[in-house]
């Protein structure tokens, strides 16, 4: 069970989180009238619970995890940019602890992607609320939304399992159940309300958007269920705000809507697909807003729009404001991005959008980006520093999946463990723009740099917001 830093805390615990998705249906087990009596006031959770709780299981997982000894292991700044990744390769066995759902008789699994993905190759164990246990494989992970499916084996099938409700349907202040396995003392459930929709400014994806409830969540109940009274899994489990490991009342789960996408994904045997819009997309600030005239701080500004892709197509402009998908208001990019993936590729959407103080629709395509071909892509071997280096031409897709600028250099997309890249400590996500006094900006161009011999080689190459130059011995 990992932790996470977030902005404005001192400490973030992980805790708990295809195709079109079905229109909006009320969620009807809810009650939304003032109980008339005491009596009707003096309810029960338990006939929830005796539902939903045998489908939410216990996640082991233990891996042995590759660490990383170097003589420059004191040195800040290779501290700074290479981490414990920096060195000759060792090993140690790591565990994880957390919680699930099945959500298919068949023993399909949801978990978060940080419980199972912990380095290394990693041995599953799943512990059901009856006590039987099996082992489980990884059928998918999809890092931008922290949800991974697993698939149980063994057990002759025929599994407890919960169903979806719509996301889309639930409103603040709606009953929850959180159940999973807090700090391993077992199975354990914990009541609260739906507290807020759409917060965007919690994980470390742009992708993600998130149900905030004050039921109680703490350190290993990621992947477990929050539930609705109909005992229906509303989102899963994933993250806290806290300042001392546990919880405070402040959890967040990831829909349903974006779980199920995942799940049906990886049930049809394939990766989920986020359609690409073409431009790219700037959260409205209260700066921006009052420079236009907007009566309010909400909604993306477009940066910039491409010349080719759905975007253009339908018109949208720079400078254009997207305030609603589909007439659902969106608080910044990252909800219009988590708008347009849950109404899914090869649907179309509308975009409700203000141009220079005119509000105007227009209506979007959704495709995935185009993917990278022959050309774009190569395994890097030979006598320089980016020996067993998997790099590519940053194309749309890339660019959408890296949260990079299209054409602004040669990315680095896998690193060979025991390669020359990896002992010097460059990562995936890395995007090299320099080399020697060679400006790097396609595939080729860092072919050609990389034939000329150098006793020392000059790199520059940009990490996050951060820019590296090293000297490196050839």
């Amino acid at each position: 069970m990992g932790n996470f830093a977030l902005k404005r805390v001192v400490m973030v615990a992980l805790a708990l989180a295809g195709g079109a998705l079905p229109a909006a249906v009320p969620a009807t087990a809810q009650r939304r009238e003032v109980p008339a009596t005491r009596e009707t006031a003096q309810l029960s959770f338990a006939p929830i619970v005796k539902r939903a709780a045998p489908a939410v299981v216990n996640v082991y997982v233990r891996a042995r995890v590759p660490t990383f000894v170097s003589p420059f292991a004191d040195d800040p700044l290779f501290r700074r940019f290479f981490g414990e990744r920096f060195g000759m390769p060792q090993e140690r066995i790591q565990n994880s602890l957390g919680s699930g759902v099945i959500v298919a008789p068949e023993g399909v699994v949801v978990t978060n992607t940080h419980v199972v993905k912990i380095g290394g190759a990693a041995e599953i164990r799943i512990a059901l609320a009856d006590r039987r246990e099996f082992d489980a494989k990884v059928v998918q992970l999809d890092d931008k939304s922290d949800i991974a499916v697993l698939r149980i084996e063994g057990g002759e099938g025929r599994f407890p399992y919960l169903e979806f409700e719509n996301s889309d349907a639930i409103e603040v202040g709606d009953m929850v159940l959180a159940i999973g396995n807090p700090f391993g003392v077992g199975q354990t459930v914990t009541s609260g309300i739906i507290s807020a929709l759409g917060r965007t400014e919690v994980g470390n994806s742009d992708a993600q958007v998130f149900i905030q409830t004050d039921a109680a969540i703490n350190p290993g109940n990621s992947g477990g269920a929050l539930v609705d009274m109909a005992a229906r899994v509303v989102g899963i489990n994933t993250a806290i705000f806290s300042r001392s490991g546990g919880s405070h009342g402040v959890g967040f789960a990831v829909p349903s809507n974006m779980v199920r996408l995942v799940v049906d994904s990886a049930i049809a045997g394939h990766k989920l697909e986020r359609p690409w819009l073409g431009a790219k997309l700037d959260t409205m600030t209260r700066e921006m807003a009052e420079a236009m005239g907007l009566a309010r701080v909400a909604g993306a500004i477009v940066n910039r729009v491409s010349d080719t892709g759905p975007a253009a197509e339908a018109g949208l402009q720079a400078g254009d404001v997207i305030v609603a998908v589909d007439g659902y208001e969106v608080a910044d990019a990252r909800a219009i991005l988590y708008r347009l993936t849950t109404r899914g590729v090869g649907n179309r959407c509308r975009l409700d959008i203000v141009r220079k103080g005119r509000q105007l629709s227009l209506e979007v395509a959704l495709r995935a980006a185009p993917q990278a071909g022959k050309d774009d892509v190569r395994t890097l071997s030979g006598a320089h520093p980016f020996d067993g280096a998997r790099v590519s031409n940053i194309l749309p897709a890339i660019a959408e999946e890296l949260g990079l600028e299209e054409g602004e250099g040669v990315v680095i997309l896998q690193v060979r463990p025991d390669s020359k890249a990896a002992r010097i400590g460059f990562q995936p996500g890395d995007v090299i723009q320099q080399v020697g006094r060679n400006k790097i900006e396609t595939v080729g161009e860092l072919e050609a740099a990389l034939r000329e011999r150098q006793q020392v080689w000059l790199v520059q190459f940009k990490r996050g917001n951060q820019s590296v130059r090293l000297q490196l011995a050839g």
